[in-house]
């Protein structure tokens, strides 16, 4: 049996990223960066390899990220004593402020400290290169252990001393009240000598430089103090957790192939920076934390597509986070997969779809951000009207959706909406776009997008706005009108829509994406999934602005109810066990989480704590 999603909790260093569970086990790690082959993939399958530091015999664990922070402390209590264990990346010494995550060193650092009485620990150490592919040969040294052979390379320094066989790295460790015993876990590529990991002596006072490092970015960006202010800043933490700092690029998730059922087919490799993802996690972070991003997102974006947003191209919707186009899908058929669900992929075929959406998000961003910004560069006023010519031109086609259909096209109605913002933001915009802007134009068509949306978008029959024009299926994207500006909540129409999706597109009080009816789904796809955590977030946004406030936060706080112990969101539920489901932790889930938060802050008519509304 798998150790379900919601028992791992996420390490972040800008680069990459690493999942440990509850009892101290690691079982996912990419390094140097978030898509790279998992060094220690145990997460997909028993022998793609972990670390393990784990009390021996029966105990208990309780655990929680230290505050203002993304280390991970694990208190275990057995019939014996009591100890911790206290994980992390980390960060250069002294790094401080905005700078985090800025050249990180790819050292994981681990400690155990004793509390109460005696409490003996086994240490396994199982390194798998390439998803589990490569057995290195592990070499013992003076102070640790490190391994040849494979793409790659790490160094080990422990403080005590290590046994090996061909397979494994063990120890076991006693630790009494008082003493603290240090590992650290080096990365390097083959053709560089690992560098030495931190001398277990140090390790201490690095986990503690590294606590200051994010302690301090937090309160150089913190500008969020309303009633959810633990959860917004929380969630902020997972999203500069989630950020590519070398490029600005930000990954949906660190994980693949976590799937939205159990035994399904539904398995997707998130470690790619989506335009739609990115673009709603800088709003996210203006309103939570961390408005600095979006220099870095905008260059990142505009570098990335390489102005590839005019006549003769589409804007792709995804990139790799080094700005990669080509992330082709294939599948690790050794791998098991969490819970026997296969296949496991790597790559997504999404990134050579057809979704227009993605130049609306990208101009919302852009003009959310237009003071941060300043002057736009000759390039980036270019590309912003690209954006929308585009945009204009192309908003009559079929595509497959914000949800990557793989079906056939269709005319999704959240995709005529965003083409409607790309052209709105655009007008906006156009005083700084300078002899690029089509002002005139642009409103034209915006206007034509709206007229197009009022009479085919909504169904008399279902007395709502659906997944498509002339279609009666409905759509939780259809809430997303409201929140970008389209409709008001209280206009008589889309609260309707709110209405007759919280009534009919809700499983046990959460919010599906759209309804699943048969074997093989209108998106293209065999089974079922999960309730969707951003929409059930959405609806609490729409309900706000419609002016039912305790509506929202009633289903606001179910939705947070669902978190793990350490405040982590995947990106579904599973309505009848409530068990988290999907790629985890979910930027969209924590993305939703501070829209709504901010909703509801509003809809309660607190005073402003965060950036304005961005279709002003």
């Amino acid at each position: 049996m798998s150790t379900p999603i919601a028992d791992y909790g996420m390490l972040a260093d800008g680069s990459s990223a690493a999942l440990v569970d509850r009892r101290g086990s690691i079982d996912w790690m990419c390094v140097p960066r978030f898509d790279s082959p998992a060094l220690f993939a145990r997460l997909l399958d028993p022998d793609a390899g972990h670390w393990s530091i784990t009390p021996t015999g029966r105990f208990e664990a309780t655990r929680r990220y230290l505050p203002g922070t993304l280390v991970i402390e694990t208190t275990f209590t057995t019939a014996s004593g009591a100890a911790c264990l206290r994980d992390t990346f980390a960060v250069p010494e002294g790094q401080r402020g905005h700078d985090l995550g800025m050249r990180p060193p790819h050292e994981l650092l681990r400690e155990i400290e004793g509390l109460s009485g005696e409490v003996v620990f086994d240490v396994e150490l199982v390194p798998r290169p390439e998803y589990g592919l490569v057995r290195p040969l592990l070499r013992l040294t003076d102070h640790g252990m490190r391994t040849y052979g494979g793409p790659n390379q790490i160094a080990v320094r422990s403080a005590v001393p290590l046994e090996a066989d061909e397979a494994f790295v063990r120890t076991r460790v006693s630790v009494t009240a008082g003493q603290r015993f240090g590992f650290s876990l080096v990365w390097a590529p083959a053709e560089v000598a690992p560098p030495d990991p931190t001398a277990p002596e140090r390790v201490s006072g690095r986990i503690a430089d590294t606590v200051e490092a994010w302690r301090s970015w937090e309160a150089e960006h913190d500008i969020y103090h309303g009633p959810h202010r633990d959860l917004v800043l929380l969630s902020s933490r997972v999203l500069k957790g989630l950020t590519y700092r070398p490029t600005g690029a930000i990954v949906a998730a660190p994980t693949t192939s976590l799937p939205e059922t159990a035994g399904g087919e539904r398995n997707w490799d998130y470690r790619f920076a989506w335009i739609r993802d990115a673009s709603l996690t800088l709003e996210a972070l203006y309103h939570g934390t961390c408005p600095e991003e979006a220099a870095d997102f905008v260059s990142f974006m505009t570098s990335s597509a390489g102005g590839s947003a005019g006549a003769d191209s589409s804007l792709q919707i995804m990139y790799g986070v080094g700005g990669e186009h080509d992330l082709t899908e294939r599948l690790l058929p050794h791998l098991r997969g969490w819970r026997d669900s296969r296949p496991v992929r790597i790559g997504n075929a999404a990134w050579a779809q057809t979704q227009l959406d993605v130049y609306g998000e990208l101009l919302n961003a852009l003009h959310l951000y237009r003071e941060r910004l300043g002057d736009l560069h000759p390039e980036i006023q270019r590309f912003a009207a690209g954006l929308a010519d585009t945009a204009a031109r192309r908003w009559r086609e079929p595509d497959a959706g914000m949800w990557e259909m793989r079906g056939t096209p269709r005319h999704h109605l959240s995709s005529k909406v965003l083409c409607w913002v790309a052209l709105d933001r655009a007008v906006k915009l156009a005083p700084r776009l300078g002899s690029h802007a089509r002002t005139e134009a642009w409103a034209a068509e915006r206007d034509c997008i709206r007229q197009a949306v009022i009479e085919r978008g909504w169904s008399e029959r279902r007395g709502a706005y659906t997944q498509a024009f002339d279609s009666d299926e409905l759509d939780a994207a259809a809430l997303l009108m409201p929140l970008y500006g389209f409709l008001p909540a209280t206009d008589e129409r889309m609260y309707a829509t709110i209405e007759a999706i919280a009534r009919e597109l809700t499983d046990d009080g959460l919010v599906l994406r759209y309804r699943l009816t048969d074997d093989r789904n209108v998106d293209g796809l065999a089974g079922s999934e999960g309730t969707f955590v951003l929409c059930s977030f959405w609806l609490a946004s729409a309900l706000a602005q419609a002016g039912c406030p305790d509506r929202a936060k009633v289903l606001f706080d179910r939705v947070v109810g669902f978190a793990n112990d350490l405040g982590l969101l995947a990106e579904e539920i599973d309505p009848r066990s409530g068990e988290l489901l999907g790629n985890f932790p979910q930027a969209f889930s924590h993305v939703g989480l501070i829209n709504a938060a901010a909703a509801i802050d509003q809809a309660d008519g607190a005073p402003p704590r965060y950036g304005a509304d961005p279709s002003r």
